[in-house]
């Protein structure tokens, strides 16, 4: 039995004469530094720099000291890698357990969350034996529901189930938080002054605030009379308008830096451009990847144009059913939106740290490893336009799937 599942976990191993292998090796070994995006939550990382402090492990994040070192990302399945799984998932959780966290090109395993015959791995491999109150298979489950994993979303997330990990494990940077806060307050302050009346006008930064806390204070309860809501509904659909605050300050602060890569792309020489083939990949891969980024940026336009129409309706109109359909019932859209974002931040993400990289090191890229990173930017802009559902609000306020038609 322990042969047969051993088929089932992915050994990351270092390079050998596969070119899969070596794209696998090559990879890893480029989240040794790499920060994190909303595609990796890299437990490692945070290991190497503050096991020695003193409170480390007071609040981990996974009981596990074994998950509490490893790498979490969400994966886009390749076409050999769906028979891990039943039905047509395309985009998954992946666990990767390094071998030696201060050496990643040696290599590790990984584990899909949910993959078939996971709880016979998760008790072979990460010694979880009960599957209804382990705290970290809970942690898992819910890492896997989430779209991307931006520091943000996963606190808040955690959060609202009673897990409430070290500060060390997501942290938003002092800059990006202090532009998240600003724009949050612009973004509020004509449902403040809806809500709460015009003497709150000017105290939408305090209230901003709040809404991005992990706190509902009682100032906010007019907010939940506002939307007619119960107390549970309030809490649910204070939590979606967070995700989709964040979604929207994340594609506004894209466009620049989805400028800079465009550019970037366009024009970077790597060295070692020998082979013919490598050459003409690149040369369509730029324009491809051109056209691709500038179509996922028009869809999660799309979709926050129907975030504003019913945000517009509740502040213009004063009318709060669409606003309040629109937090309860797109979880579907919350999900499309997360998964543009989380794609197009991490372009812009791994693009800048394999930049500056190449910069420090004064050593330009390889061909050939140039031609890797491209592809893994086509392989997850290509997952966004299988399949997708397109979303339209209907006269009712209610958001309908729509599958296109073959």
């Amino acid at each position: 039995m322990a042969t047969s599942f051993k088929r089932n976990i992915t050994k990351i191993l270092p390079p050998d004469h596969q070119t899969r292998v070596i794209r696998e090796y090559r990879n890893l070994a480029n989240l040794n530094q790499s920060a994190a995006t909303g595609r990796v939550l890299n437990l490692s990382r945070v290991y190497r720099r503050h096991y020695k402090d003193v409170d480390y492990g007071n609040n981990p994040f996974f009981q596990s000291s074994l998950l509490n070192r490893c790498i979490i990302l969400k994966h886009t399945l390749r076409l050999n890698e769906r028979h891990f799984y039943h039905g047509s998932r395309r985009t998954v959780t992946k666990i990767i357990l390094p071998y030696d966290h201060f050496d990643l090109r040696l290599g590790a395993s990984s584990i899909y969350i949910g993959q078939v015959g996971f709880e016979q791995l998760a008790r072979q491999y990460l010694s979880i034996d009960d599957f209804d109150k382990n705290p970290d298979m809970k942690i898992l489950r819910l890492l896997d529901r989430l779209p991307s994993l931006d520091p943000f979303l996963v606190r808040e997330t955690l959060a609202r189930h009673g897990f409430r990990p070290d500060g060390i494990y997501l942290a938003l940077s002092p800059a990006d938080l202090g532009r998240m806060m600003r724009f949050t307050s612009s973004e509020i302050e004509r449902l403040v002054n809806t809500a709460l009346g015009e003497h709150y006008s000017g105290a939408s930064m305090k209230l901003g605030n709040k809404i991005l806390s992990d706190e509902l204070d009682r100032e906010l309860m007019p907010l939940k009379t506002t939307f007619r809501m119960t107390e549970h509904e309030f809490t649910e659909g204070i939590f979606a308008w967070r995700g989709f605050l964040y979604y929207k300050w994340r594609y506004l602060e894209l466009q620049d830096q989805l400028r800079v890569v465009l550019s970037g792309i366009g024009t970077y020489q790597p060295s070692g451009m020998h082979d013919d083939r490598v050459k003409d990949y690149l040369e369509q891969a730029r324009v491809r990847l051109a056209k691709g980024m500038a179509r996922a940026l028009n869809q999660a336009y799309e979709v926050l144009k129907i975030y504003d129409s019913a945000y517009t309706d509740l502040v213009s109109r004063s009318k709060p059913g669409p606003f309040k359909r629109f937090l309860l019932n797109g979880s579907g859209l919350f999900t499309e939106l997360g998964e543009i974002i989380g794609t197009l931040d991490h372009i812009s993400s791994f693009w800048t740290f394999r930049m500056n990289k190449a910069i420090q090191t004064g050593k330009p890229m390889k061909a050939v490893e140039y031609a890797d990173v491209l592809m893994d930017f086509e392989s997850g802009l290509n997952h966004l336009f299988e399949d997708r559902p397109t979303f339209n609000m209907t006269t009712s306020g209610f958001m309908r799937a729509q599958i296109p038609a073959a």
